[in-house]
């Protein structure tokens, strides 16, 4: 059965049987049947068609509210009706519902959806007629407890209206919290629910209850659950030997470009070739086969039509791992995806390993590993890129090398028929030389496995994540208020945020942030900052930022101002972020630096804003910040603005393994990141 919306009456017959305050309610045939139902259940009542054609009630002239007497009753019964038929004339009219009308109280909405990469979402916000313009709501990913549930609560916007806000009396929180709960226990036991919002959730001073429902099942659903994967053998990424099947003396040809950069890999390399006795200098094979010695890992550039007969020769060569560069499967449709299905029934036959298809492949620098056709090989570094995207490797690497960085591993991920993220995590999670992760990722398959591996993975090295489809355009649009509100972009943050993993929106940034948590001190011990600048106009910026980006400038404590009252101008502005003016020298910062290091109990980070003069150089700076950061166990970091003139001063910090920064506002907005992750 696909999916379906139940009636209103299923909905509340099925939420009552958690607990959950319905309104009295009764569906009705006639008008007669009308008027004895609204008296029973007590005037004022609101009524409704029931017809599973019309799902908006109110456009079609289905709903009347107010109704306050017998009399009323009957003829909003015979309004409902004639309204519906000339609204729908194929509508099946079921009867009309006839519900209680709730007291006016502080309007809120619950909701669920189920995101086909995590499972089930629980949703909360301020509701009402308004619930998609204010779009003031948070959610969490099932299972979630009661403590995760008050947590919701007071993390909306609208909080300080339950709170009680300018002389209002406090709503019932509590009941909330039940309410909630209930609703939870409600989606949670019902593996068919598949979607569902309750706008509004009335809260009252006292109590709380629901006046409508709008809930949507499947009963081909299926639970997303936790898959456990063994562990791929680390040794299936380091091999030893490597067969380039499609390999090609053609400069033209991708089997030329891989060819290309594996040849300063230390081990054996064979190119295969059926046409070719030799390519680049090396003996080619006409098969896989032919290789008189052992292949660990091969590298696939043929076309697709030819792959499951290579993946059978390899299977029988033995080899372990098989990258398979060529495109022409599951992203081409069913035919592709047949093929791609054939080619892993194969590998699982002889226990061989999938990077791909249609990758760009993988990149191993500290083993001389680089199996793509990217322009030029990186240098060996402490980070891990695993990306979905090949185009944006090329770019990164191109674009690293240039900016001196490099990498402990560079993995394509293709369309992930077999080894997926979760596999290659655990991989750079065992990788001794892999200090720091970055991924990019577009979608993910299993996001309930992906989330309890990278638990597991950020608690040992820092996991930074680029997701893309964050626009409004990138989400598809949704059958309910909850689906709008809490689109699949959302899910990813919210799984990024319970699983460790800190968020962030540009590659530079991204980098920045690896490259920051993966030095000896990495994650600030709270929030808690002080900003060190010689410019007043960069002191007032900071403030602007950290507001921003939630970084919590601390007050000066009386001993600490008394400390800089004895060595700073009289007209210092005694305050933090602390201006120590544009004449401020070497001494000076050293001066300020001694005392913050003396008094360090009062903050977790400080931030050092310099820019060019000369009254002190960019080197003479970055040494204070390197002599600074030595007397202390909290985190500085740098920000040097200016042009190359502040350059001298960067390479200082870099080399001592001190964040440096050459933009303000992004300087704060990668620590605002991290600190998102770490303190929420």
């Amino acid at each position: 059965m696909a999916k379906r919306m139940l009636s209103e009456f299923e909905s509340y017959d099925l939420l009552k049987q958690y607990g959950v305050p319905v309104p009295e309610h009764a569906i009705v045939q006639t008008a007669a049947e009308a008027a004895k139902a609204a008296e029973k259940i007590g005037f004022p009542v609101v009524m409704k068609v029931y017809s599973p054609q019309i799902i908006h009630k109110s456009d079609a002239g289905g709903v009347i509210v107010g109704v306050g007497s017998k009399k009323a009753a009957e003829d909003a019964f015979e309004k409902i009706v004639k309204n519906a038929k000339a609204f729908d004339p194929k509508a099946e009219i079921k009867g009309v519902l006839v519900v209680q009308q709730a007291a006016p109280g502080l309007e809120l909405i619950v909701g669920g959806k189920t995101d086909p990469a995590f499972g089930k979402v629980l949703t909360f916000g301020m509701g009402g007629t308004l619930v998609e313009l204010m779009k003031d709501v948070t959610l969490r990913i099932l299972p979630v407890s009661e403590d995760a549930i008050r947590e919701m609560v007071r993390e909306i916007h609208g909080y300080p209206m339950i709170k009680g806000y300018r002389g209002m009396k406090p709503r019932d929180e509590e009941a909330l919290v039940s309410v909630i709960w209930a609703i939870n226990r409600f989606f949670s036991e019902n593996k068919n629910v598949v979607e569902f919002d309750i706008n509004p959730v009335r809260l009252y001073e006292s109590g709380a209850c629901i006046v409508d429902a709008r809930v949507f099942v499947d009963d081909t659903a299926v639970e997303k659950t936790v898959q456990e994967r063994p562990f791929v053998p680390i040794e299936y990424f380091t091999p030893r030997s490597v067969a380039v099947i499609g390999a090609s003396s053609e400069p033209r040809k991708m089997g030329y470009a891989i060819m290309h950069n594996l040849l300063h890999f230390p081990g054996q390399l064979y190119p295969v070739n059926n046409k070719r006795p030799e390519v680049q200098g090396l003996k080619a094979y006409p098969s896989v086969l032919d290789i008189p010695n052992p292949v660990d890992m091969a590298v696939i550039t043929v076309p697709a039509k030819h792959v499951p007969s290579v993946i059978e020769e390899c299977g029988q060569k033995g080899v372990t791992m098989a990258v398979i560069i060529t495109a022409g499967f599951r992203e081409m449709g069913e035919g592709g995806k047949a093929l791609e299905d054939r080619v892993l029934d194969i590998a699982r036959g002889y226990g061989t390993r999938i990077v791909g298809p249609n990758c760009l492949g993988l990149i191993i620098p500290p083993r001389g590993i680089d199996t793509t056709y990217v322009h030029q090989s990186p240098k060996q570094g402490n980070i891990a890129f695993i990306s979905q995207s090949g185009a944006i490797i090329n770019t990164v690497v191109d674009w690293s090398i240039a900016q001196d960085i490099g990498f402990s591993a560079v993995i394509s991920v293709g369309n992930q028929a077999d080894l997926n993220f979760i596999d290659y995590l655990r991989f750079v999670e065992r990788d001794p030389k892999t200090k720091g992760i970055i991924l990019y990722i577009e979608e993910l398959r299993d996001g309930k496995t992906f989330m309890k591996v990278v638990s597991e993975v950020s608690k040992t090295k820092p996991v930074v994540a680029i997701k893309s489809g964050s626009s409004q355009k990138g989400q598809e649009a949704a059958s309910s208020h909850t689906g709008s509100l809490s689109g699949s972009y959302d899910v990813y943050m919210e799984a990024f945020r319970e699983s460790g993993v800190i968020p962030v929106h540009t590659l530079t940034g991204a980098f920045q942030v690896a490259e920051m948590l993966a030095l000896p001190k990495g994650y600030p011990r709270g929030k808690r900052a002080v900003v060190i600048t010689n410019a007043g106009g960069f002191a007032v910026l900071s403030s602007d930022y950290a507001e921003r980006y939630n970084v919590d400038l601390v007050n000066l404590p009386p001993a600490v101002l008394k400390d800089l009252d004895a060595i700073l101008p009289d007209f210092w502005n005694k305050n933090n972020p602390i201006d120590l003016l544009g004449d401020a020298n070497e001494k000076r910062f050293e001066q300020v630096f001694d005392i913050l290091a003396k008094h360090q109990d009062f903050w977790d980070m400080a931030f050092v804003v310099g820019f060019p003069n000369l009254v002190i150089g960019s080197d003479q700076l970055a040494n204070q910040i390197v002599r600074f950061s030595e007397k202390t166990e909290n985190v500085i970091v740098g920000t040097l603005l200016g042009g190359d003139s502040m350059d001298r001063g960067r390479r200082i910090l870099r080399e001592r393994g001190i964040p440096g920064f050459e933009e303000l506002d992004f300087t704060f907005r990668v620590m605002g990141r991290i600190l998102w992750q770490r303190f929420r």
